[in-house]
């Protein structure tokens, strides 16, 4: 009998790609993984990973095996969420992982309304970047990730997630009052191909959209300058030090006076907003309500 802890563990040696990433992740030793992925070998009776210089990597019997883990896992989510919705009247505490301007456009209202129609549930919100809540997700840190599609992210399609899509937003063209394109009504991404570039650091999905919008331009820009926190990126600007892209909503707020922002000429670089459960958890009593809260907030957005 193939117990569904030792599932999890196999699950996050795959997505980490080390026993010690792994380990990390649950709150484990790597001693402890590699006792339980042993376990595990004995009870399906196959080899399952196979270690090596850079890590450590499935087996094509641990990929076998890591495809129904999908599948098992999703259903005990499901079986979960089902026996908690039998007790009437549920309460309890739901945490969440969200970068800092969706907390301010779709979490935080989604508090707000989660207090008057369902006071019985706690929200316990954690500031995170956009690629670093779904793993978060996965590793069962947090039930509920507000994240932003990115290259390399798990898709719609991924077995262990379930998508919900809630806004999405364009860039904005910032550049400094005294340049060039400052009277222009759009800004032409080719035109900014020489100019020095302020941006997020690689890995934060803000980055991805940057640069892949520059390359449909002709360009790679050059970035000489990276903050994850747009009121520097645009106190940047404000300097001189160059021109950036930035999400609209990062711009409330923000000292724009001596900055620029004007829309990007033809299709707008985008970013995509989604909330992400495990498979099988959107229907948990304690889950959906903040689910629907986080809608309702994006389309009140």
């Amino acid at each position: 009998m193939i117990e569904a802890r030792r599932l999890h563990i196999l699950r996050a040696v795959a997505d980490h790609r080390t026993v010690t990433a792994a380990a990390a992740a649950l709150y484990l030793t790597p001693s402890a993984v590699s006792q339980q992925l042993a376990a595990l070998e004995q009870e399906t009776g196959h080899r399952l990973v196979e270690r090596g210089a850079k890590g450590v990597r499935l087996t094509p019997a641990g990929e076998i095996l890591l495809g129904h883990t999908h599948a098992v896992l999703a259903q005990l989510e499901r079986a979960e969420a089902e026996l908690a919705a039998y007790d009437a009247g549920s309460a309890g505490t739901v945490t969440l992982a969200a970068f800092a301007t969706g907390i301010g456009l779709v979490v935080a209202p989604a508090l707000a309304t989660l207090a008057r129609t369902a006071p019985g549930i706690r929200v316990r919100v954690q500031d995170a970047e956009g690629d670093a809540s779904l793993p978060m997700v996965l590793d069962r840190q947090v039930d509920v990730a507000v994240a932003v599609e990115y290259r390399g992210a798990p898709g719609a399609d991924d077995p262990r997630l379930t998508h919900i899509p809630l806004y999405a937003e364009p860039f904005e063209a910032v550049v400094p009052v005294g340049h060039r394109l400052a009277g222009a009504e759009v800004v032409p991404l080719a035109e900014l191909a020489k100019d020095p570039w302020i941006g997020p650091y690689p890995g934060n999905p803000c980055h991805d959209v940057v640069v892949l919008a520059c390359e449909h331009a002709g360009f790679q820009p050059r970035l000489e300058h990276h903050s994850d926190d747009f009121s520097a990126v645009l106190s940047l600007a404000s300097a001189g030090a160059g021109v950036a892209l930035v999400p609209r909503s990062a711009l409330r707020g923000l000292d724009l006076t001596d900055v620029v922002v004007r829309p990007v000429d033809g299709v707008a670089p985008t970013r995509r907003v989604f909330a992400a459960v495990r498979r099988g958890a959107e229907g948990h009593p304690l889950i959906r309500p903040v689910l629907d809260a986080l809608s309702e907030a994006a389309r009140a957005h």
